[in-house]
């Protein structure tokens, strides 16, 4: 068994070439440039390589992404501008941009440890609590330097956060796709795919700010600490009513020796008003991430006005002295395969022109619900299941979008 470092990063690891400011090179093949080698990973939008620089031999991460409409290349576009702007330890680096024959070729840092929650879900590793609030500061010291520079990730999630090494504890975070600078005159709302994480502002399609974010955070630090998630339904919709609702709570065993502190600090993260979440930089400030934290783990629920369950994913495991600590991987596993089941879909709500950026190039519209998804968003109701995606795909192939009045 391998347990999940639990001391304190000290200092920062630069990536393996200097902060750089990328300018997208068009009409030159990579691959005469570069070596690649083995596939990372393959998406909807995209194939990632491992790849070398022929003349410097540094290995990076190779993402070729098809144009296929002219969205596509301006959202490439944003994406490279913003990776520009953000030279931090804890975001992976952008080291060049290319354009050749309708496909673009963004070269990233190469992070070989994997994501955070492939990671947690092998058997041999051992996630305690202390090393998840580890992964949270350095999760919140991310966010605090984008949020710094006037930039909202609007994707935080699980498949975002990748570990640097596979014994260690550091991490990067990564995709900027959905990234936006941030100007609090100007309204922006935005639409995810992933409803799970998704704030109450993103499904009533209010207007955002830095605090959207932080719910993410509060959400990944429950589902890291416990391998259940705070809102899930049985459907999107259950979903998303639980979400606009703010339903959760603590009651599922898998807390039972969760400490008061990592409690305290998804709800001050798990607040429906904006206004009243911890910013990133109050969150470094939070006893249970701050450096060097005691802890004092304890049986005794919390006080709670919700009455909402969590959905709880069966354990494989049928022996009654399974640990917390088990019942967390097994509840994990399950919920990242039913993340596994539905590719990502991403999409950006522009209020000046009211068109959603497809990076798919497919045709989006806006659908109001029906009167009986919206008594299920009314009554708040749930039952066990879970399931990733908030994108209902016609049979035209074009994608609709549910929302509440």
């Amino acid at each position: 068994m391998i347990h999940v470092d639990e001391t304190d990063p000290l200092g920062d690891i630069p990536p393996a070439f200097p902060y750089r400011e990328v300018e997208i090179k068009r009409g030159i093949d990579p691959k005469q440039i570069y070596e690649l080698s083995s596939e990372l990973g393959r998406g909807k939008f995209g194939v990632v390589y491992k790849c070398k620089e022929k003349s410097t031999g540094v290995r990076l991460a190779a993402k070729f992404i098809q144009i296929v409409k002219k969205g596509d290349r301006r959202n490439i576009e944003r994406e490279v501008h913003m990776m520009n702007v953000l030279h931090h330890s804890k975001i992976a680096q952008l080291y060049a941009a290319y354009e050749f024959d309708r496909t673009f070729c963004v070269m990233m840092e190469l992070v070989e440890g994997g994501e955070l929650f492939d990671r947690v879900l092998d058997e041999k590793f051992v996630l305690t609590e202390k090393a998840c609030s580890i992964f949270m500061r350095q999760i919140c010291d991310a966010v605090a330097y984008i949020h710094g520079n006037n930039i909202i990730h609007l994707d935080m999630k699980p498949e975002n956060i990748l570990c640097l090494t596979e014994s260690g504890n550091r991490i990067k975070i990564i995709d900027f796709g959905l990234a936006r600078e941030y100007d609090p005159d100007n309204k922006l709302q935005v639409l995810f795919g992933t409803p799970e994480f998704v704030a109450p502002e993103v499904v009533n399609f209010e207007a955002i700010s830095f605090a959207t974010d932080m719910w993410s955070v509060g959400v990944i630090a429950y589902v890291l600490v416990s391998g259940l998630s705070p809102f899930a339904g049985e459907d999107d919709i259950q979903t998303m009513g639980n979400i606009t609702i703010g339903r959760y709570d603590f009651l599922d065993e898998a807390f039972d020796n969760v400490s008061e502190e990592a409690i305290d600090f998804i709800n001050r993260c798990l607040v429906k008003e904006q206004k009243e979440r911890l910013t990133a930089e109050d969150a470094l400030k939070h006893k249970w991430i701050k450096r060097k934290p005691q802890y004092h783990p304890t049986n005794r629920r919390p006080s709670l006005t919700n009455s909402f369950k969590p959905i709880l994913l069966e354990s494989n495991n049928n022996s009654s002295n399974v640990t917390n600590t088990e019942i967390a991987k097994d509840n994990l596993k399950e919920l990242v395969g039913k993340w596994d089941e539905t590719p990502n879909n991403r999409y950006a709500f522009e209020q000046d022109t009211e068109n959603i950026i497809a990076p798919s190039g497919e045709t989006v519209q806006l659908r109001r619900p029906t009167l009986p998804e919206l008594a299920g968003l009314a009554n708040g109701s749930n039952t066990s299941g879970s399931r990733r995606g908030s994108i209902a795909r016609d049979r035209d192939s074009k994608l609709s979008i549910l929302f509440p009045l």
